[in-house]
């Protein structure tokens, strides 16, 4: 007697409770650093601004020679950007200053060049008050050297890259990326580009899958597509302990048909079977287990299950492997048409959203739900999620929805 399905919440306790973020240490040049988890917090190496510097184009002046409107002041030289004025500024003083340069010795407030009036080529009139500190960047507003700027854990995207290289920092210590091996298994499959030959199909799920992992922060190994033989099963198996993956994919071949070479291909390479035959639609042939250290997740052959399946439990193991969270989220919508009563798997039927004249969103499903139509996942916005027994559900009801990508229209 077959064992029952196990719910969808129970799988998804029992694959995420053993695993673990990523803990090793690599160090990544900034230009490859995006996206990336830092690793250890980031202290700057110097301060910044390292000197005061002029926040606007102007003069730069002392203010006790400008108490009043139309003070004349004389121009002794110019201070630009990596062009610092070396002299002092004196009383009656001021230099000609350009946004970013160095403030020069002796002055302390800047008169922007819009209020000031040009008398000669020497000779220059306030229009404005002069306040002490006006229009200048203290050294050190910024940050100072020894100071934390980035805390370890956060993902690092263009801002955090700014403020990296900004610290002097030519590289970053960051989390190894999850290492996730794919194995496509079956005598149909062949790559994309192929002539087919009578009883073959192309292999699409390995690159919908490996796309899910990167965007999760993770790195693919790309184990190919294997025929149905067990002994070479079993090959490709021993390459990903050998490479000390995380996480093997298995892509079809995992139920127990006379074809199905894949959880018989595991075990024989010693692997401890946690639980397969989930209750959900699709995706019904879902396998988990372990292998030393790396963990097994066998996805369905067919392609719509295989995404489900990916969206639902592989997409939060490298994400919590990671240290980040999962892309797909959980969200309400009102259901776009009467929805039927459900039996004892959980569904998830394929869906676009729009928004009402009111603004509420609303999630219609498609009318054919078959598993191997891979253009309407591609044409769907969200899954809406049917638990086991639901009953019939009119439309303009909320139910549950996973959103599959950002929705704002």
């Amino acid at each position: 007697m077959a064992s029952p399905l196990l719910p969808v919440s129970e799988a998804l306790t029992r694959l995420l409770e053993p695993v673990r973020a990523v803990a090793d240490n690599e160090s990544v040049p900034l230009d490859e650093a995006a996206g990336r988890i830092l690793a250890v917090d980031l202290v700057a190496k110097l301060t910044q601004p390292p000197f005061h510097a002029s926040a606007m184009d102007g003069y730069a002046l002392r203010a006790a020679d400008a108490p009043d409107l139309g003070a004349e002041l004389t121009v002794v030289g110019q201070a630009a950007a990596g062009h610092a004025f070396n002299g002092q500024v004196g009383p009656g003083e001021c230099v000609r200053i350009f946004t970013g340069a160095p403030l020069p010795e002796g002055a302390d407030s800047i008169l922007i060049q819009e209020d000031a009036e040009r008398l000669s080529e020497s000779r220059i009139r306030t229009k404005f008050p002069v306040t002490v500190g006006r229009h200048i960047r203290p050294r050190g507003q910024d940050f100072a050297e020894g100071e934390t700027v980035l805390r370890a854990g956060v993902r690092l995207d263009y801002a955090h890259l700014t403020v990296a290289a900004a610290t002097n920092h030519p590289q970053v210590e960051v989390l190894r990326r999850p290492r996730v091996a794919v194995l496509a298994t079956g005598d149909e499959l062949v790559h994309p580009g192929s002539s087919l030959q009578p009883s073959q199909i192309i292999a699409s799920n390995t690159f919908g899958i490996s796309a899910l992992i990167r965007a999760n922060g993770g790195e693919v190994i790309d184990l190919g597509i294997i025929p149905d033989r067990q002994d070479l099963i079993e090959n490709a198996i021993a390459k990903a302990v050998a490479e000390k993956v995380d996480v093997l994919v298995t892509l079809g071949g995992a139920s127990v048909g006379d074809h199905d070479l894949v959880q018989a291909s595991l075990k024989a390479q010693g692997m401890s079977l946690d639980f397969w035959r989930i209750a959900m639609r699709p995706g019904k042939p879902l396998m988990v287990g372990s292998l030393g250290d790396m963990r097994v997740l066998g996805l369905p052959g067919n392609p719509v299950a295989s995404l489900v399946c990916g969206t639902l439990f592989l997409e939060p193991v490298v994400a919590k492997l990671s240290g980040t969270r999962p892309k797909a989220r959980m969200a309400e919508a009102l259901a776009g048409k009467p929805l039927a009563a459900n039996d004892q798997r959980q569904d998830y039927l394929r869906a676009r959203l729009s928004r009402d004249a009111d603004g509420r969103l609303i999630a219609e499903p498609f009318d054919k739900q078959d598993s191997s139509m891979m253009k309407i996942f591609a044409d769907s916005d969200c899954l809406i999620v049917r638990p086991p027994h639901a009953p019939e559900l009119a439309a303009l009801t909320p139910c549950p929805i996973l959103l599959l990508r950002d929705f704002d229209r």
